[in-house]
């Protein structure tokens, strides 16, 4: 469905060919806007974002089993993020996660889809997300059901935030993860991300344009898409359909503790998160790409990159920055160089440009994984 913020003067829809596409995708000043994100305060629509509400007695024990994540304990005014994977361990979905009231709420990606729980579901093997969730209740006492159009999800950022929220009159919650009610309905979730203090609203829909010109009246610059996304990979955050692929697991994506717990057990794809966290490690890495900016053209999520010939990777979100210039998230195989030039792109298409990995986006060698020492051990003795 179309944001009526997109009725408003200098609102440019995002291209229909963006999985941002039915909200504004900036306000006629796209580096301004990050600028204001940045260094004050913004607010952002992504009311196109899907909304999932999970009542019932037993939807925290319940959602622990379907899920990715350690739920049980969930308490409330508290959230985190899950995944959604498949048999072998493979990304399906990912969600941010808000208990309030005796309900948890899932928000995530428009048409989030899930391998499917019945071989016969879906030609392409999978259903949607919410199709999934009702296949897996058999017994339960929950109640999940399609919220979209129930709220939607704006997400306030910048350093200034909290003082424009409060202003607002939301009491904004000081932990990561932390939720509070809005006051009329909805919650306010404090997001942890990276160092920009970061919160999401869910807003009744029908409060939609009201929010957004009492937030805006308070300090908020207006800002499309574009800006959240410029922000989110310099966060090095992934995002499902452009930074995952058919075979991303969460340890390539940085989502193990945070979206995947590695000891819980009882959960699709569980196996492959504990086998390769204990013993293995995972065959690639997301990491930041600085692309050439002396030319115009860019690659496209889906092309490669190469190293002389040999392809070392899958280019992910790509955008303008506007300190950064142009820069992209790549799934990087272990073995490719993070200290040479890689080229980034199609060259058939011409689109390939050079590219280097930024060196504070590598992660840490942390050694060996603790399963494999222990087999180390054993073996020696």
């Amino acid at each position: 469905m179309n944001s009526p913020l997109l009725e408003l003067p200098g609102a440019v829809p995002a291209p229909e060919d963006s999985p941002d596409f039915g909200v504004p995708w900036h306000f006629g000043d796209p580096f301004g806007e990050q600028r204001a994100a940045a260094r004050g305060a913004a607010i952002v629509d992504r009311s196109h974002r899907q909304v999932i509400a999970v009542p019932g007695g037993e939807r925290l024990s319940w959602l622990h089993l379907v899920l990715s994540q350690h739920l049980t304990e969930l308490a409330e005014d508290r959230g985190t993020e899950a995944l959604v994977l498949d048999n072998q361990g493979r990304v399906d979905s990912h969600m941010m996660v808000a208990h309030h009231d005796e309900v948890v709420y899932l928000d995530c990606e428009a048409g989030s889809r899930a391998t499917s729980a019945l071989p016969t579901m879906g030609t392409d093997g999978t259903q949607s997300l919410p199709e999934y969730l009702e296949a897996m209740r058999f017994w339960s006492d929950v109640q999940p059901r399609e919220a979209t159009e129930e709220f939607a999800v704006f997400t306030v950022i910048g350093p200034r935030a909290g003082e424009v929220l409060e202003e607002s009159g939301v009491t904004v919650p000081a932990e990561p993860y932390g939720v509070s009610g809005l006051p009329g309905g909805g919650l306010v979730r404090h997001v942890p991300f990276r160092q920009i203090f970061t919160v999401d609203l869910l807003v009744p829909r029908d409060s939609m344009v009201d929010w957004w010109m009492r937030l805006t009246g308070n300090g908020a610059r207006r800002t499309g898409s574009m800006t959240y996304e410029a922000l989110r990979v310099e966060a090095l955050r992934p995002r499902v359909g452009l930074d995952t692929d058919d075979r991303a697991i969460p340890h390539e994506l940085g989502w193990i503790h945070t979206a995947a717990h590695v000891a819980k057990g009882c959960y699709r794809g569980q196996e492959t998160v504990a086998k390769v966290h204990n013993v293995g490690k995972p065959p690639r890495r997301m990491l930041l790409l600085h692309l050439d900016g002396s030319v115009e053209i860019r690659p496209e999520t889906g092309d490669p990159v190469l190293h002389g010939e040999r392809t070392v990777g899958r280019v992910g979100s790509v955008v303008l920055h506007h300190e950064l210039g142009p820069v992209a998230l790549a799934l990087l195989k272990r073995s490719a160089p993070v200290d040479e030039e890689l080229l980034a792109g199609d060259a058939e298409q011409e689109r390939q440009v050079a590219a280097a990995v930024d060196p504070e986006s590598v992660p840490p060698d942390t050694g060996e994984p603790p399963g494999r020492i222990a087999a180390q051990r054993v073996r020696g003795h």
